[in-house]
């Protein structure tokens, strides 16, 4: 029997050879398949992105046009804080700002010069560090409390509590507190029923810091205690069981399980609050400044209220809170870079 080429003496074909495959078709089939209606890029066209998504875009242009009309266009108006601003030489006050005489940085002059200034930035620096390290850790602790309690009924009923009072004025908060603390107050009242002299706190300028931070906290740590939970509730129970078996007890599962998990939220928050470190408050000293003077008082957003609104000097005014506003992002993105020299995302990522 005669053999073919490449026969076997039984007559069979070898299998074939695998060929490898060449540079291009390896890089063929490694290139994803791009759908129909998508760019190379992997990104659709406007009109596909426009049909899929325009039921949520015209649901935020109500949120778009309040953010444009009352937090971005108003920025235009810091163009007075270089003029010497007079809303009168004009019919309207928009009008004014193109006939109001140019000062250049004069106002800024002033405001470096003024001694009522410098007081009212001292007064907001010391309430700032004052509130960070006594109000912010207060929600943390709160929170790991109220997430340590087993029964869900009384857990529910204690957040609802503590939150209650963020949906509170201040003119209600202050309220409370002078019936509480105040001269005429319950305590106060008590005390001089049994023989002793009685207080006024709220009259107390010496003790105002201390005062507008327990009103903050009282008022805010409900908010505070939310965020934390929502961050707890994330956590993998898996997490405390291998570490209860490896026979961690509570309060180091509480740190090497609970506290880790919290970071983020804590580099998050922690970020916010520096940025807004200039920001301690505003109708809560205007409604206690006639109380305890404008010496314990005064911070920098009633300090720019005085001045423009009540003696009509918007261009000064105008400079003190620009220079407010600089300050505060520089400090947001001085936080944020420190969130992520700590490995945290911060406010945004690198």
């Amino acid at each position: 029997m005669s053999l073919t080429a490449g026969s076997r003496p039984d007559g069979t074909r070898p299998p074939a050879a695998v060929e490898e495959p060449t540079a291009a078709v390896a890089a063929a089939v490694a290139k994803e398949r791009v759908p129909r209606g998508t760019s190379k890029a992997g990104k659709a066209p406007l009109r596909v992105r426009w049909r899929r998504d325009r039921t949520l875009v015209l649901m935020t242009l109500p949120v778009i046009a309040l953010l444009l009309l009352f937090n971005y266009i108003p920025l235009l108006g810091n163009v007075v804080a270089f003029q010497d601003y007079d809303p009168y030489v004009s019919s309207n006050g928009v009008t004014a700002i193109f006939h109001s005489p140019w000062v250049g940085v004069e106002q800024f002059s002033r405001m470096v010069d003024d001694p009522l200034f410098w007081s009212a930035a001292k007064n907001t620096v010391v309430l700032f560090v004052l509130q960070l390290v006594l109000f912010f850790p207060i929600p943390i602790a709160l929170a790991l409390l109220i997430n340590s309690v087993i029964r869900p009924r009384v857990r529910a009923v204690a957040q609802a509590i503590m939150y209650l009072p963020h949906f509170f004025s201040w003119v209600l908060v202050v309220t409370v507190f002078q019936q509480i603390f105040g001269g005429a107050g319950i305590i106060a009242q008590t005390l001089e029923k049994h023989g002793w002299s009685g207080f006024d706190l709220m009259t107390n300028a010496s003790f105002f810091k201390y005062l507008v931070t327990a009103q903050a906290v009282w008022k805010d740590a409900g908010w505070g205690i939310i965020v934390f939970l929502a961050a707890l509730a994330a956590v993998s129970t898996d997490l405390y069981e291998a570490a209860a078996m490896d026979g961690a007890g509570r309060w180091r599962r509480m740190w090497h399980v609970t506290l880790p998990a919290l970071r983020p939220v804590i580099a998050l928050l922690l970020v916010l609050r520096v940025g807004d470190a200039l920001s301690v408050g505003f109708e809560q000293f205007l409604l206690q400044r006639y109380a305890v003077g404008a010496g314990a008082s005064e911070v920098l957003d009633t300090y720019v209220w005085n001045m423009g609104i009540q003696n009509g000097d918007f261009s000064y005014a105008a400079a003190v809170g620009l220079v407010k506003g600089a300050i505060g992002v520089c400090l947001v993105l001085g936080a944020n870079k420190v969130a992520h020299l700590l490995g945290e995302q911060g406010v945004y990522k690198r």
